[in-house]
């Protein structure tokens, strides 16, 4: 597995590939269980997750320039060394045998990183925030002018920490195998969130492949809560891929209600056929939609949405900064100037939509941001341009704050 880290980090550093997409093809293609699934996934998103830290170190003991595949060489060695709970002797032997150049120098660095372990990681807490916590600068400035110093570093430290696995049952499943997993779950359920319960160990793939139960994060209802579908009610769910909240609202409108669920051709409408078909969530209208191309969608022709709808919920593209302890890698593929080309993004689509909502219904704009430029910017900005729109109600949910992932979700009113 090792070596097979080595070989995804190599890869990550080449390109523009996410993590979790170059780990998913070399366990598909290795066709690996789920023992070395997690084990080359702890290695991977480890080192990633703290960078700047293990780079930091080794340029604090290394003399001398550092080939790029000894270096992530190095990093796997440090991460589990400081980071994970693997044996030392084996965290080092097995490392070291990764190094095709320079073993000596790997096993010296190494072995007296084991030896000095408590004085390196007293200087390693000291560094700058930035460095020891392995968060881009730009993005500890913004934390820190939002909430202050001790709240950017809480932030900081829960992306670091793996990511707990969650799973809300679903109530469009039978009832009978809704109640199996209610009692097999029962001591696991999650304080706050009805429905949710952790999974520690194995995920039960029987229960997550017939549909009867979803992996989300509980932060992930915000949106749907603040929407309140009713029965009978029209709904769009503008960017509904992969689909778990389409399929809660599903479950709450019931039959014979309208439930549109959009989203871009290609895998991400795959995935949404694909979920909603799992989830028991059949009867839901898909409709293949990239609100920002010229031309209205052509399924709006049809009369039936006539009068618009009561409700849209459109959950739009981000940058994930409240889902960084998930998706790792995030913190290093973008950068400041992301955030001003995704509030516009945001907005444009948006305003595509308002024309679809009938007068006194309701949008919810939603994001997996923690960001006020995607999310209260944003709001702000739709209401000073549409004097017809009310914000109703804001919610912001904070990881260092409220002790899931980040979400943030506005209800917004045409009056007009």
């Amino acid at each position: 597995m090792r070596r097979l880290a080595l070989e995804a980090l190599g890869e990550w550093e080449d390109g523009s590939r996410h993590a979790a997409d170059i780990l998913e093809d070399i366990s598909r293609a290795r066709r690996l269980g789920p023992l070395d699934h997690a084990f080359l996934q702890q290695l991977l998103y480890g080192v990633l997750r703290h960078l700047s830290r293990l780079d930091g170190l080794i340029d604090e003991l290394r003399s001398g320039r550092v080939t790029r595949e000894t270096r992530n060489v190095l990093r796997l060695g440090f991460f589990q060394i400081f980071h994970s709970h693997i044996p030392a002797y084996a965290a080092v032997g097995e490392t070291v045998a990764l190094a095709r150049n320079g073993r000596g120098f790997v096993n010296a660095l190494l072995r007296r990183a084991d030896r000095e372990r408590g004085t390196l990681e007293a200087m390693m807490d000291a560094w700058p925030v930035s460095i020891a916590q392995s968060h881009p600068q730009f993005l500890v400035d913004r934390w820190t002018a939002a909430w202050g110093e001790e709240a950017a570093l809480a932030q900081c430290r829960w992306d670091n920490e793996p990511a707990p696995v969650y799973a809300r049952i679903n109530p469009l499943a039978p009832e009978a195998t809704r109640a199996q997993v209610m009692a097999a779950y029962e001591s696991h359920k999650v304080p706050g969130a009805p429905g949710f319960f952790q999974i520690e160990g194995p995920i039960p793939h029987e229960w997550l492949d017939s549909g009867a139960i979803y992996i989300q994060d509980p932060s992930t209802t915000l949106a749907c809560r603040m929407l309140d579908a009713q029965p009978g009610e029209r709904v769009l769910d503008a960017c509904a891929a992969p689909g778990g909240k389409t399929s809660l609202l599903a479950a709450s409108l019931g039959t014979g209600a309208t439930l549109v669920a959009c989203d871009r051709p290609g895998g991400r409408l795959r995935r949404l056929r694909q979920n909603l078909e799992r989830l028991h969530a059949g009867d839901v209208l898909i409709a293949e939609t990239d609100w920002l191309a010229p031309g209205p969608p052509a399924w709006l022709g049809d009369l039936r949405w006539g009068g618009g709808f009561h409700a849209i919920l459109a959950d739009v593209p981000c940058s994930n900064t409240g889902v960084m302890r998930r998706r790792v890698d995030v913190r290093w593929r973008i950068d400041e100037r992301e955030f001003a080309r995704l509030h516009q993004l945001q907005i444009d689509l948006v305003e595509r939509l308002l024309p679809l909502l009938r007068h006194g219904g309701r949008l919810i704009y939603s994001t997996c941001s923690i960001d006020a430029e995607e999310n209260e910017a944003v709001v702000a900005e739709l209401c000073r341009r549409h004097p017809g729109l009310r914000l109703d109600h804001s919610e912001a949910e904070l990881p260092w704050r409220d002790g899931f992932d980040g979400a943030y979700a506005a209800r917004l009113i045409r009056e007009a």
